[in-house]
């Protein structure tokens, strides 16, 4: 009699183990429904942006930051906070970089219409030193503007339409736009024939690369892509802090504009192997964003011996 119920219960608890292991065996449809889910609404949710911070060197650095994939007035909100010291987006801020906006300014208002975003500030905007007072200009137009469908934009100070900095007495254009210029620097002997041309050099902290615009004001008539090579391959140090990584070797042998593509055609030094024909990131970024600013073109082409090499949108390179 103990034998038999010895034998019923043995075989109770291998029947019980037997159907939780085939429990845990079969995937939980569910679980993976969610998992993708969440996946989804990770990838929706969240967006990397452009933000232009003071890097070490006092530069205005064009930086990579992690924002909710919002609408575009949304966006400017989160990018502006992200701008202000002390801010809600002070945690989103890259190591190395800091903002330059006073902690006790606004935002009143963001609207956006037709690639224009009107902005208004409290007037603690303008609360800062005469060194910082363009460059915080300079940011929040070049930071604005980099958000995709923005083209221009309009800053107010309390509902008016700010167009002169206390000051440094710098008049503003009502509209801003890139070409307002960014870390302005003035190499030039005579006030005719001004060329005004930005251009983007390499920058590091630690190991991580960043990309740093220069509008260079010079007595230059030469088409401003001309003139881009030549700065990015004149030599390999600017300065102590900004680079270029073009060969000093490399020359622009024709440019050409099609429809919103513009071509180059370089010879061999573009290349960072003659072997392999690779040109590197930071040559394609360096004068790709140069490009994004100078010209009203969607596409650049990288072309050597009349042969394509490389095709590259604006828009990509300017948002990655």
């Amino acid at each position: 009699m103990l034998k038999k119920m010895f034998t019923k219960k043995l075989i109770l608890i291998m029947a019980v183990t037997f159907s939780l292991t085939l429990v845990c065996l079969i995937p939980n449809d569910s679980s993976k429904l969610n998992a993708k889910q969440e996946l989804k609404y990770v990838d929706k949710e969240v967006a990397k942006s452009v933000a232009y911070l003071l890097d070490s060197n006092n530069y205005l650095a064009r930086t990579m930051v992690v924002t909710s994939n919002a609408k575009i007035e949304e966006k400017a909100r989160e990018l502006m906070e992200i701008l202000i010291k002390d801010g809600k987006g002070e945690s989103k801020i890259p190591n190395g970089f800091r903002s330059l906006i006073s902690s006790e300014t606004k935002i009143n208002s963001v609207h956006y219409n037709d690639g224009l975003i009107k902005i208004d500030f409290s007037s603690e905007l303008l609360d800062t030193n005469i060194e910082q007072e363009e460059k915080i200009i300079e940011a929040i137009v070049y930071t604005l503007t980099s958000i995709e469908n923005v083209d221009k934009v309009i800053i107010y100070v309390d509902g008016d339409i700010l167009t002169k900095l206390p000051k440094t007495g710098i008049t503003l254009p009502s509209t801003l736009d890139k070409s307002y210029g960014i870390n302005k620097e003035y190499d030039i002997s005579s006030y005719k024939d001004i060329n005004k041309v930005t251009v983007y050099y390499v920058s590091k902290y630690n190991d991580n690369t960043y990309y740093v615009p220069v509008t260079k004001y010079l007595n230059d008539e030469r088409e401003k892509i001309k003139i881009i090579v030549d700065e990015l391959a004149s030599s390999y140090l600017y300065n102590s802090n900004l680079m270029s990584y073009l060969n000093s070797n490399t020359t622009l042998l024709s440019s050409e504009i099609t429809d919103d593509t513009l071509s180059l055609v370089f010879n061999q030094y573009i290349f960072s192997d003659q072997t392999t024909k690779n040109i590197l990131e930071e040559v394609i970024y360096t004068i790709g964003l140069s490009i994004g600013v100078n010209y009203d073109v969607k596409q650049v082409v990288f072309n050597v011996d009349n042969q394509e090499i490389y095709k590259s949108v604006i828009k990509t390179l300017e948002n990655s």
